[in-house]
């Protein structure tokens, strides 16, 4: 299906809603039957019905519907953050008993999923190094029922052979699910690749403006509709229509300002290697990446997240060097207009930093929409204020 039809034309009936180009925000908790049976019907079977804004909504159905079409995949679901579309379908597949493969530091509220939540109900996780198939094969288990993936990571950007993992796992009858918020669907298609589920924070590129919370998952109609009728439906981590609305008006733009930041980041990262005070750089797409040549196969590109550490990797110089930026935002996320930084030793106790372990020394930034030269000339007054 081609991308442009896609982003502009796939779910959008405008003869419905008066010819208008933008679809209407249908701010409706509930919807009328003309008839006993047609209510019925509709009771019966929430996930064909526009009954009750909590299950379908016709301004989400449309967003649904450009979200799988965009995976490759049957069917979507959407939720009022990224961390809803990861929590929510585990919850789903999984039941007291079962056995989780996890790559080791994903998101952290995933991690927290894992260790915190999910063990409360007697559901067990094992954390290993994705980029290593054998390590995930070797955790596998008679109780393991799901390999969870990210990839790439989101401060490491480790990959995993998706391919290779999806083969053993389907091998297995154990379902796969993929965080795929760092690439987007535009740079990567883990279901082609035989994943069964894709989640996204939505929040991220598919907005595009800062301004929405949401995430998405992506499958099979069954997986779909099963994770809908139980799970979705009871937890109510339903997306209100206007938010929908809001990632329907980022998907126009989605190509272009990808391909923005993509273009930008590599011109970020060949200046950033010719500063005396930066050390290590790590994006997927750098020729010294450890993993490149899997990003090449897996990824058509990568967008504008990556991280760097400075030579000088004290704490002081880290903070001096963040606190010295003035254009570049420091915050959480990324995927809109603006640039934004983050530095690992803001999640860390200060008592607690090892100025000889590599994650604590990353400083993650976000290349947004700005010219590069505006970029590196704030990068530049950061180094500027710290010596070695």
């Amino acid at each position: 299906m081609d991308i442009s039809y896609i982003l502009n034309e796939l779910g959008e009936e405008r003869e419905n809603y008066y010819n208008a180009v933008s679809p209407p925000i249908i701010q409706s908790s509930n919807f009328t039957f003309k008839t006993v049976n047609e209510f019925r019907e509709a009771l019966a079977d929430e996930f064909k019905a526009n009954l009750y804004s909590r299950g379908q909504n016709p301004t989400l159905n449309i967003l649904r519907q450009k979200l799988a079409a965009l995976d490759g995949a049957e069917d979507a679901l959407v939720f009022s953050s990224g961390i809803a579309a990861i929590t929510i379908p585990i919850l789903a597949l999984l039941k007291q008993g079962d056995h989780v493969v996890s790559v080791e530091n994903p998101y952290s509220w995933t991690i927290k999923l894992f260790n915190n939540f999910l063990s409360k109900f007697g559901i067990a996780t094992t954390f290993v190094n994705g980029t290593s198939v054998q390590e995930i094969q070797n955790a596998i288990n008679p109780a393991t029922k799901l390999i969870y993936l990210e990839s790439p990571n989101t401060f490491s950007y480790d990959l995993q052979d998706m391919e290779a993992i999806a083969a053993i796992a389907k091998a297995r009858g154990i379902i796969t699910m993929a965080d795929n918020s760092y690439c987007t669907p535009l740079y990567q298609k883990p279901i082609k690749m035989g994943i069964d589920l894709v989640a996204q924070s939505a929040t991220k590129y598919i907005g595009g403006h800062s301004d929405v919370v949401a995430g998405v998952v992506t499958g099979c109609k069954a997986l779909i509709k099963r994770i809908f009728e139980h799970e979705f439906m009871n937890t109510g981590a339903s997306l209100s229509p206007h938010s929908a609305w809001l990632l329907i008006r980022g998907l126009r733009t989605l190509p272009l300002r990808l391909q923005r930041s993509f273009e930008t980041t590599a011109k970020v990262i060949a200046w950033l290697k010719l500063q005396l005070q930066v050390d290590k750089i790590l994006w997927p797409f750098d020729e010294d990446f450890k993993q490149a040549e899997l990003a090449k196969k897996q990824m058509q590109g990568c967008g504008g997240l990556f991280s760097f550490t400075l030579k000088d990797s004290s704490l002081e110089k880290i903070e001096t060097f963040c606190n010295g930026l003035q254009h570049i935002l420091m915050a959480v996320s990324w995927g809109g207009h603006e640039s934004l930084i983050i530095p690992s030793i803001a999640g860390i106790p200060v008592n607690e930093y090892d100025a000889d372990n590599l994650r604590h020394q990353l400083i993650r930034m976000y290349v947004g929409l700005e010219a590069p030269d505006y970029l590196t000339d704030d990068l530049n007054r950061g180094f500027n204020n710290i010596s070695f």
